[in-house]
């Protein structure tokens, strides 16, 4: 007996050191990979942006979390509210765990709506994590015509709307308000980002757009806007008013008002799921599962990084990371959509 309980107690220690052997060497095996690598973050946004920023933010830090301690640079291909960055990282750039995606949130709806332009499936996609939960605001020169959405729905002119294009906040937002009670916009599409829609607004070339609400409270030119009133809030995304944006209804409390059908709350919804991945960051599919697994871990530590924080904070960045494999699953169950919902999106983004 007591053999048979010493055999089994040498055998436990030597699948125990079988493991370790196999965990150092895959350790490794990916400091060998990555040592002199040289990971590319592709921005779907033009610079200055608050995606810019965050990308930039987290090439900073989540190197040093990285076998091999590769180096990081920040590579911006503006173009179809990211679609054009997705289909890169997707379809032309090496699976290899060297080029991480980092896209606008609503890049979902350009692949549920059916734009002829995706080529990618965020479904197959490996996420690594991503940085906040956010909501959007839609806003307007505070000298335009119309003060509040209730003056958008009479308009007889409709309001210009500045937009990189679908998927973008503005766009989204002002599809839903159309959907849900019926308030109209005019998109002006094309715009590579937020700062170059912001000068369009401020010369007078559209009279509205939209963002989240962590990046107007971010930067310029939108903190100046607010000493200034230079704009007004006219309506938001969340369920509950954010202090921030505290005037301006929500899109849950204008369907309410505006008794918005039960079909159209389910779009909505579905069409609002993107402010659960603020800011994501994910890597083409056939990525080595090591190497997927190695970079959801530095994202994950380099988000909680006492460097990443403070510089957060001076950015005026809210971070509230979540995990790669909660967001794998979050996007799998987004992406099964009613076909009822999925034909509703795809008659609102039609260009």
């Amino acid at each position: 007996m007591q053999k048979n309980e010493s055999l089994k107690r040498a055998l436990a220690a030597l699948c125990l050191l079988f493991l370790m052997v196999a965990f150092v060497r895959s350790v490794a095996a990916q400091a060998d990979f990555y040592s002199g690598k040289t990971i590319r973050i592709i921005v779907g946004l033009s610079t200055g942006g608050g995606y810019d920023r965050a990308a930039r933010m987290m090439a900073r830090q989540m190197g040093k979390y990285i076998p091999g301690n590769p180096s990081i640079i920040v590579q911006n291909m503006p173009g179809a509210g990211s679609v054009t960055a997705a289909n890169y990282v997707w379809g032309v750039a090496k699976p290899d765990g060297l080029t991480i995606l980092a896209p606008h949130n609503n890049l979902y709806l350009s692949q549920l709506s059916a734009q002829k332009e995706v080529k990618f499936d965020l479904t197959k996609m490996n996420w690594l994590g991503s940085l906040e939960n956010d909501d959007m605001v839609l806003f307007a020169r505070a000298d335009a015509p119309f003060k509040s959405i209730d003056d958008i729905i009479k308009a007889k002119e409709l309001p210009k709307c500045g937009s990189t294009g679908v998927g973008s906040s503005d766009y989204v937002m002002s599809k839903i308000l159309d959907e849900t009670v019926g308030a109209k916009v005019n998109h002006v599409t094309g715009y590579p980002g937020s700062s170059e829609i912001a000068i369009a607004l401020e010369r007078g070339e559209v009279q509205c757009m939209g963002l989240t609400i962590a990046t107007y409270y971010g930067r310029e030119p939108f903190l100046s806007w607010l000493k200034t009133n230079f704009v007004r809030f006219l309506a938001q995304s969340g369920r509950k008013r954010s202090d921030r944006v505290a005037d301006a209804p929500t899109v849950y409390e204008l369907m309410d008002r505006y008794k918005t059908p039960a079909n159209k709350r389910r779009t909505t919804e579905a069409m609002l799921q993107g402010g659960e991945w603020a800011r994501p960051f994910l890597v083409a599919p056939h990525t080595p599962a090591d190497r997927v697994k190695i970079l959801r871990a530095a994202f994950e530590k380099a988000a909680k990084d006492p460097e990443l924080l403070a510089e957060a904070k001076k950015l005026r960045m809210d971070v509230v990371p979540n995990g790669g494999a909660e967001l794998q699953k979050i996007a799998l169950e987004v992406m099964k959509q009613p076909p009822e919902v999925i034909e509703a999106i795809k008659k609102l983004f039609v260009n």
